[in-house]
């Protein structure tokens, strides 16, 4: 049977629009809304009103399903398990990509290179146009990879690094004995002791202080490789039968590398590496290549020396010179003018070999973006999620320049975004309102900027053309000072800074020149700080068993609300019943997970709801014990907002630590978002509120710093407002708030402004200006000047 998709419209190819009819995906109520193909559109609103789940959960999900069916029909029987987007129709909507501010997993060999597969073209030219030693085999591009075992170091295995243990790691305290614990390495519990056993069994001196054994038995014991088996007859409490066991040594050494290599456990790992110290691998010096590949040049460099430059130097290294053959000049025009398209994101103090998890999720999209502009496609829409997230404001006109670019390219820019200036320079406007949550969800406004000016329900109209000047916050005294540094790292060179304490500074500047490396640096060991609270953008959890509720303790306290319930005492459930995570009350089909994985032949696997539970997680006869007519599943799937009216109308004892943690939250704009909402499925931002809104939940004492990366990053102007009014709170309180931040509202409120730069890369990591707001507006060396200016005098 023919979708309305297919047949809603006589001749979409003409009609110059693409037309979405009843959409209801998520939060959205049935919308209608007509916006212009070859057009740069923003999709804005508040956090939660549901602009996402149309431009990304409706329009792009749907060109996604129109692809899917032009696969092999196997496929396509397995694809049609995930069901399509909740819209009756779409129509006049071309291909679309996807550009989301979602991270690939981390790992040390994805770079900024393998991002942008310019990593690939500059392997090519010392292939191709490279200077070989004399009597040296050409050698293939792979081999200048060190992600193949063709380029590989054999030492390091391409990483650059090995990572080694030493006597002082491995026994920081030489006074205690073996029996004691001196080897701080090895495991606890009896894993532990049936290594001591082990020692002693083979005569060592399990009872003597370590640094009175002598040197080559603490040698042996720590580093050697053999694996001795003995019989061991271990001493234990008397009543307990004591049978001899067979026990094979390993040393420290070997446990701490095999735990680091091998461990599926984070926190092993985490464990074993605090005894190793990582060097530059001795054969290549952590260039990650093999010696043959590292023998090839061009202009008198390697490729690994290259890689190191920050793209802007890189480019002018690549300019071809008077002796440059047609081969190389072929090359090195690609390779600058691909460049080029990442400087113009901001992005030109990054180097090829920048590891892909150090840098912000804007970071990565953006060059994901430079390497859609080179790849000349046309006449398709592109769907962009909040480009300009952890930009400068001027870094901000850059990307705004780049996305004409690809309109102009003869493509259709569709943007959610909540920077003004984005907005401002948008040929169409689709604001989605007016709240958040079941209070939003409706198309407000569909058309030209200027249309939106008189649209009352809009909270997006009243900031875009709001042109009065900031209001003047009266200046908090300082309560005394933080003093950071001299501080010696990536850019920054004997770099110090002060911070007032019991005020709330911003830290500002462009993107690279120091900022979060700066305020790495702050730590509990300074002097003023106290406690330390870091809120980072880091995702509560990798899984989508972990949630808002389990982050923050609540599922534990709904929990035990539920184990409270008559039905369940005569049942004999108790707390442990009401988790998806255990045996139990759990759905077995999926294992608490609410959907099962769907193998695609050709395809990466995709997910469906589970058929047996259909996504609640939970077996039937958990569903059957019921809270106030709700099970837990219908629970977690209420809103903030509205279990907040739950639990507030139960009238009960047990709900009232439920209230606590629901009140933070809606103190923290999240009051959209539902109990039960996977980890995965949360922004940055919206990660960096819920550790917030744990941390407000807490009874605090004493002075606390906290410590926020870009805390606005997607947030809407309505939502910094209120974020805004818990972090003054919490200076009001006598604390201290220090953000990295770019947006100038923020930074025009604080009270103590530390500017970094001038640019990014090597250009910046200085000091520029330190002040009030007021006077870093004026200062003649800022790039933050200028923008922060307009916003205090308008």
């Amino acid at each position: 049977m023919p979708r309305a998709s297919d047949t809603a419209s006589p001749d979409p190819r003409h009609d110059g629009f693409v037309r979405v009819r009843g959409a209801h995906e998520h939060n959205l109520r049935g919308v209608d809304v007509d916006i212009p193909r070859d057009v740069l559109a923003v999709f804005t609103g508040v956090s939660g009103s549901g602009k996402s789940s149309l431009a990304f959960g409706t329009i792009y999900a749907e060109a996604q399903r129109r692809y899917f069916e032009s696969v092999a029909p196997y496929a396509r029987r397995l694809i049609h398990q995930i069901g399509a987007p909740k819209v009756a129709g779409i129509t006049g909507l071309p291909p679309a990509v996807s550009l989301q501010q979602s991270r690939s997993a981390p790992t040390s060999r994805s770079s900024v290179g393998t991002v942008t597969t310019l990593s690939n073209s500059l392997r090519m030219l010392f292939s191709r146009a490279g200077t070989y030693p004399a009597g040296a085999e050409r050698l293939d591009s792979d081999a200048f990879s060190p992600n193949t075992a063709a380029g590989a170091c054999p030492e390091c295995h391409g990483l650059g690094l090995v990572h080694r243990t030493t006597e002082e790691l491995l026994v920081p305290d030489p006074s205690l004995s073996i029996r004691d614990g001196a080897i701080a390495a090895w495991p606890g519990a009896w894993q532990g002791k049936n290594l001591r056993d082990i020692l002693d069994a083979l005569g060592y001196e399990v009872d003597r202080p370590w640094r009175e054994l002598a040197q080559k038995d603490r040698d042996w014991i720590l580093f050697t490789d053999e694996q001795p088996v003995v019989t061991v007859h271990p001493v234990r409490d008397a009543e307990r039968i004591q049978r001899p066991y067979q026990g094979t040594y390993m040393s420290a050494n070997r446990y701490v590398l095999k735990t680091f290599s091998d461990s599926k456990s984070q926190t092993l790992r985490a464990k074993a590496e605090r005894f190793l110290d990582s060097a530059p691998c001795p054969a290549c010096g952590g260039a990650r290549l093999r010696a043959e590949a590292l023998a090839v040049t061009f202009g008198g460099r390697t490729i690994a020396e290259l890689a190191r430059l920050p793209l802007a130097e890189l480019a002018g290294i690549l300019a071809p010179g008077k002796d440059t053959s047609e081969t190389a000049r072929v090359l090195t025009d690609d390779l600058r003018a691909r460049i080029e398209t990442v400087m113009e994101l901001g992005l030109g103090y990054l180097g090829l070999d920048r590891p892909t998890p150090t840098l912000s999720a804007g970071e990565l999209q953006r060059l994901r973006l430079a390497t859609q502009l080179r790849s000349g496609l046309f006449g398709v829409v592109y769907v962009l999620d909040e480009p300009s997230a952890g930009l400068h404001p001027a870094d901000t006109e850059s990307l705004l320049t780049v996305l004409d670019r690809l309109k102009s390219a003869g493509n259709s820019v569709f943007v959610v975004e909540h920077h003004l200036d984005v907005m401002r320079r948008a040929d169409w406007l689709v604001d989605v309102g007016p709240r958040a949550g079941e209070h939003g969800g409706r198309v407000l406004h569909s058309g030209p900027v200027e249309g939106l000016r008189g649209v009352a329900d809009s909270a997006t109209a009243r900031f875009l053309f709001d042109d009065s000047p900031a209001a003047v916050r009266q200046v908090r005294p300082p309560q005394g000072w933080l003093k950071v540094g001299p501080v010696t790292r990536h850019n920054l060179r004997d770099v110090r800074a002060e911070f007032p304490l019991g005020a709330f500074t911003a830290v500002t500047g462009v993107s690279g020149s120091g900022k979060s490396t700066l305020i790495g640096e702050i730590s509990e060991e300074l002097d003023g700080v106290g406690r330390l609270v870091v809120v980072d953008q880091k995702p509560i959890g990798r899984t989508p068993r972990s949630n808002l509720a389990t982050y923050t303790g609540l599922f534990d306290v709904v929990r035990k609300v539920f184990a409270g319930t008559e039905e369940a005492r005569a049942r004999g459930y108790g707390v442990g019943r009401f988790s998806f995570n255990v045996t139990g009350g759990r759905c077995e089909t999926c294992q608490g997970e609410g959907f099962v994985s769907v193998e695609l032949l050709f395809l990466p696997s995709t997910y469906a709801p589970c058929p047996d539970c259909a996504g609640a997680r939970y077996n039937p006869e958990t569903l059957q014990v019921a809270y106030r007519g709700r099970n837990i599943a219908e629970v977690l799937d209420l809103t903030v907002e509205a279990a907040a009216g739950f639990f507030t109308a139960a009238d009960d004892d047990a709900a009232r630590p439920v209230l606590r943690s629901l009140r933070t939250l809606l103190d923290v704009g999240l009051g959209y978002l539902r109990l039960g909402q996977p980890a995965t499925e949360l922004s940055g931002g919206e990660a960096q509120r819920i550790k917030l809104a744990s941390e407000l939940q807490r009874v605090r004492r004493g002075h606390t710093l906290y410590l926020l990366d870009e805390p606005t990053t997607g947030l809407h102007p309505a939502d910094v407002e209120v974020l805004l009014r818990q972090l003054h709170g919490l200076v009001d309180a006598g604390h201290t708030v220090v953000v990295v931040e770019h947006d100038m509202a923020v930074v025009a409120g604080a009270d103590w402004v530390v500017d970094m730069g001038p640019g990014g890369g090597d250009e910046g990591g200085q000091v520029v200006v330190a002040g009030p707001p007021g006077s870093v507006a004026d200062a003649p060396d800022s790039r933050t000047a200028p923008y922060l200016g307009r916003l205090l005098h308008g």
